[in-house]
């Protein structure tokens, strides 16, 4: 397993250290934690250090942790954004009468202090000098002994006790499902400081974002339960639990009450883990030789349907390796524990007891994050449409491979849910910061199905070989790097020769709209002339298909001149004319087509459903 950990180390860092080189910089954290955990009181005790590498051109004169833990407590910030949001979290609210009235109120308001989570620190120091810190809300705010200079490193150290709330969301304890330890969020974690500053955002409810480095963590605790989540266990023959090699016996150490278990991390932004006296342990080999492990309730019902999961999931592994790139670890765990899903380093904590079609597509999605969030890990807080927008969209062509009828667009579903978000009036662009959506429902369709249009669209702009390209070389240029949204779009655009920039613009910082039709088609002589024009603000590209009144068909392709680009045919079997270019500034375009209007059967505007036309009922021109 050591050998094991240096390999992985090792290869993770050859792409930071080439990009040290190419002018990127991004900080290093290196942390032990040694906890433990008391299964009574659902309390917890721990020390910590932490060696900081400043890899900016910034003097450091304070750093930030995130104490997520301390969001579980009545009069937090979350749970005032439960009580302000029209439409709150149904796991994090009850439903109460008022006055006859059916309103839904904050789980976290009534909290008992033995059911609150929090993280307390004590004994701070840098280099074993006293410090001052602060705690504010989910922030602990350090101003330290000596500043951290340019290039240089600390060590830092505390002690910390928390308590593991009842679980209200991601983190908490004894779930809906019965999982006893779901421990999501549960460590002073340093906040990220990059080119654009500190990112100590407050906890309250969204997503998150981190500093990549090595997490050494040792975890004491019952020695009934058996722990499932991030990072490589060290001692798996004196902790048994299914993680012993086959013929090895366990050593128990001579204190059999409980059992310390030793994880290391390589190159990760996170540390989870979940436990359970309950737990069934199944390992079965992934693309690549990846251990992917599976922890879930021995139950009948629940037995069944994880064990039907398990060969799926290698399915999608490899389908995700070969569409994107390699997952660049050597484990994944697939745990119940969870209250619906969530992503985090090596894992994801799931619902269990469902079916398996739903099991097959919240571990297909929470695997997803994986390339998107724990390896080229974006600002998912200022930008989660880059985390989960292209985590569905790889999930839905995932699951659509895995049918045995295919469908020809397999994102249709995601075009309807954002057409009903812009008609409502509620939609925000992607550029809001994830915390700030006025609903719960805005942020949902926002992130993850506009963040998914972006790539599918993307196809009908720049061809499906291009995207398919551009993902290929996005991930293997940004992984672990944090890139930003231009880094997509400059990806795109260095791979198919296109100029983007408008694209980025619209449909991400903008609520600009795609609004085409087909306004007039007259006799012209033995010609047809057929007038579009453009009511959105947004401006595309047209695919336009002529269905001829014998059968045959041809496809006519309107250039965006603001691209300087020619899109390959997307359908080599029909013929198709490339006609000038349409300039934005130009409400309207004429085009004659070569056959008399009673030649024609139909004309239709984007015949493949991939570009996001609000209003479709005059996108199609039909003889009756």
């Amino acid at each position: 397993m050591r050998k094991l950990f240096l390999f992985v180390f090792l290869s993770l860092n050859i792409g930071s250290l080439f990009a040290q080189k190419q002018g990127y910089w991004q900080q290093h954290v290196d942390y032990k934690m040694d906890v433990t955990m008391n299964v009574k009181t659902y309390q917890y005790k721990g020390k910590q250090e932490l060696i900081y590498i400043n890899n900016s051109n910034d003097t450091l004169k304070k750093v930030f942790y995130h104490l997520y833990e301390n969001a579980f407590q009545p009069g937090s910030e979350m749970d005032a954004r439960l009580q302000a949001i029209k439409d709150p979290d149904a796991r994090m609210v009850t439903k109460i009468k008022v006055d006859g009235k059916h309103l839904k109120e904050s789980r976290i308001k009534n909290l008992k202090p033995n059911e609150t989570g929090y993280l307390k620190i004590s004994n701070f120091k840098q280099n074993g000098v006293a410090t001052v810190s602060k705690e504010v809300g989910t922030i602990l705010e350090v101003t330290l002994a000596k500043p951290i200079l340019p290039k240089s490193k600390t060590t830092l150290t505390l002690d910390f006790e928390g308590q593991v709330p009842v679980q209200i969301r991601r983190t908490g304890r004894n779930n809906v499902e019965g999982i006893e330890l779901s421990m999501a969020q549960w460590y002073p974690k340093m906040a990220e400081f990059d080119f654009e500053g500190w990112h100590a955002d407050p906890y309250i409810g969204r997503e998150f974002h981190g500093v990549w480095g090595n997490f050494d963590v040792k975890i004491t605790i019952d020695k009934d339960y058996t722990l499932g989540g991030t990072g490589y266990l060290q001692n798996p023959n004196q902790i048994g639990h299914g993680y012993q090699d086959t013929g090895v016996n366990v050593v128990y150490p001579k204190n059999t009450e409980t059992l310390t278990w030793h994880f290391v991390a390589p190159m990760v932004h996170d540390f989870t883990w979940a436990a359970d006296k309950n737990y069934v342990h199944d390992i079965v080999k992934g693309p690549n030789n990846v251990d992917l492990h599976f922890l879930y309730k021995n139950k009948p019902a629940v037995t069944e349907n994880w064990k039907k999961l398990e060969p799926l999931m290698v399915k999608v592994m490899d389908y995700y390796n070969t569409t994107v790139g390699n997952y660049p670890y050597k484990q994944y765990s697939f745990i119940q524990g969870g209250d619906g899903g969530m992503e985090y380093a090596m894992c994801t904590l799931m619902l269990g007891n469902g079916k398996l079609e739903g099991l097959l597509g919240t571990a297909t999605h929470e695997m997803g994050h994986s390339w998107f969030q724990h390896i080229l890990a974006s600002n998912e807080s200022k930008h989660p449409w880059m985390d989960e927008g292209f985590t569905t969209y790889i999930e839905d062509l995932a699951l659509n491979e895995m049918k045995d009828k295919k469908e020809v667009n397999p994102f249709k579903g995601n075009y309807a849910t954002y057409y009903k978000l812009v008609e409502s009036g509620k939609e925000q662009p992607l550029s809001t910061h994830g915390d700030r959506y006025d609903e719960n429902r805005s942020y949902s369709i926002a992130s993850y199905v506009k963040g998914s249009i972006f790539l599918s669209q993307l196809i009908y702009v720049i061809g499906q070989d291009n995207v398919n390209k551009t993902l290929k070389k996005y991930y293997q240029d940004f992984k672990f790097k944090h890139p930003s949204p231009n880094d997509i779009k400059r990806t795109a655009e260095r791979v198919s020769g296109a100029n983007l920039d408008w694209y980025l613009v619209d449909w991400t910082e903008t609520l600009n709209t795609i609004d085409y039709g087909i306004s007039y088609v007259e006799e012209n002589g033995d010609k047809t002339t057929v007038t579009l024009e453009r009511f959105g603000r947004m401006p595309m590209p047209i695919d336009l298909l002529v269905e001829y009144a014998d059968g045959t068909k041809e496809s006519f392709y309107i250039p965006l001149r603001m691209m300087s680009f020619i899109k390959e045919n997307p359908t080599p079997a029909i013929k198709r004319t490339v006609l000038n270019d349409w300039a934005w500034a130009y409400p309207t375009f004429e085009f004659n087509i070569s056959k008399p209007k009673t030649a024609i059967k139909k004309i239709i505007i984007d015949p493949s459903g991939l570009m996001a036309d609000i209003k479709q009922d005059n996108d199609v021109y039909e003889v009756k």
